[in-house]
């Protein structure tokens, strides 16, 4: 594995609330931007991804990392950052120590399951662990819930992580861009997403900008 590239380097983590195409496109646009990208997928976010896109990835993460570039081939995107596929139980992995994880990090989609693990700081897992650094590192921390209704529980949890600092932004795009397509829509949360981690984008015009 490569040395931890300064400024330049997220965790991102795939759990099992629809909206698998959130989470690719943001893949894409990080390793774009030549982001290093700890990507960890959770079991129950392999099938949303076979559901939602078709897209069966293997448990082994060496397989599942060449089908995700494989999958990137054939959009025809072409990017410079690298991706770091990590299984739930590397527990040597940068993301694991505040010594060595990356500053950021982002879980989209994000269930509610996962959240209440986060929020009540039960580091199970890679993935659960990975956000616990973050936010006892004082990082960047953005989780993209997508359920609904959301119950007095799943609030709670929300307000709890957002009073640690982190970012809670649902899965809800606008429409004041007047989208033209689902992934005008994907694109829109994707883009705001970016625009909380500094990263540059042109997947959307901005407000009282380039208006049509």
């Amino acid at each position: 594995m490569s040395y931890l590239k300064k400024n330049k380097s997220i965790s991102l983590a795939w759990t099992g609330a629809s909206g698998a195409p959130y989470g690719l496109k943001l893949l894409e646009c990080l390793l774009v931007a030549d982001y290093q990208v700890f990507l960890m997928i959770s079991s129950a976010a392999r099938v949303v991804l076979a559901t939602e896109q078709g897209l069966k990835l293997s448990a082994n993460s060496d397989k599942a990392k060449a089908q995700l570039l494989v999958f990137f081939a054939d959009l025809g995107v072409i990017f410079t950052g690298e991706l770091h596929l990590l299984g739930k139980d590397e527990w040597f992995s940068p993301p694991a120590s505040g010594s060595a994880a990356p500053k950021k990090m982002v879980i989209c989609p994000c269930s509610t399951g996962s959240l209440a693990a986060i929020a009540t700081g039960m580091s199970n897992n890679l993935l659960e662990r990975a956000a616990d650094v973050v936010i006892k590192e004082r990082g960047q921390l953005i989780l993209v819930p997508r359920e609904t209704p959301f119950n007095s529980i799943h609030l709670e949890h929300m307000l709890s992580l957002s009073r640690l600092g982190a970012t809670i932004m649902p899965a809800s795009p606008g429409f004041y861009h007047d989208p033209k397509s689902v992934q005008d829509l994907v694109n829109f949360l994707v883009a705001r997403i970016l625009d909380h981690l500094g990263v540059e984008h042109q997947l959307t015009h901005r407000w009282g900008y380039e208006q049509k």
